[in-house]
């Protein structure tokens, strides 16, 4: 078995009620988990990132114009910033936060607690295929699958375990994915 899957940015900052909500971001978490419940065992490593800015500079502002800039969000440490609760009970084999202090879309400008790239991790654990799910679509789910394909791993994104900040938004990131050979399935 050499599949990962890759859960990206499920944190409340992104969900109804926080500080970035995309539309059906809670129902979304709750059918990851049932998906993780249901199917983990079918991959070889579980990978979670966050969003977990301290300091990111430019990424926040007080006027943001929702493509480079944005309202405060993913506090270090903070309620908004953790797994979102659907996520509690599930197994995960590594964690990677991202974003600490500049703008981080794609998990793998990320590095677990003890310093190392999501690349090296699965590399180092003989993973050659990913799929990723979470938020947003059209955002830090697009930009880690892109990454993933950029290095060399066969990626899907499961479609109906993620959704995009909008539908316009998903219809450019479905060609940008399309067109770097990323297939997006059904879960």
């Amino acid at each position: 078995m050499s599949r990962a899957l890759i859960l990206v940015d499920v944190q409340p900052t992104f969900c109804e009620g926080g500080a970035l909500p995309i539309e059906g971001g809670n129902a979304c978490a709750q059918r990851i988990a049932d998906f993780v419940a249901e199917r983990g065992n079918d991959y070889a490593l579980i990978v979670t990132t966050q969003d977990w800015h301290i300091a990111p500079g430019e990424h926040f502002s007080s006027e943001p114009d929702f493509v480079k800039t944005w309202p405060v969000h993913g506090l270090a440490g903070s309620e908004e910033a953790a797994l979102h609760p659907a996520l509690a009970g599930i197994h995960r084999d590594v964690s990677v936060k991202k974003g600490q202090y500049a703008a981080a879309y794609s998990g793998f400008e990320g590095r677990t607690e003890e310093g190392l790239s999501l690349a090296s991790v699965l590399h180092a654990a003989g993973i050659v295929e990913v799929d990723v799910v979470g938020l947003a679509q059209s955002h830090c789910v697009c930009e880690t699958a892109l990454d993933a394909a950029s290095l060399g791993f066969t990626v899907r994104v499961l479609s109906d375990l993620t959704e995009p900040v909008s539908p316009q938004s998903a219809a450019v990131a479905s060609e940008r994915l399309a067109a770097a050979g990323v297939r997006e399935v059904h879960s």
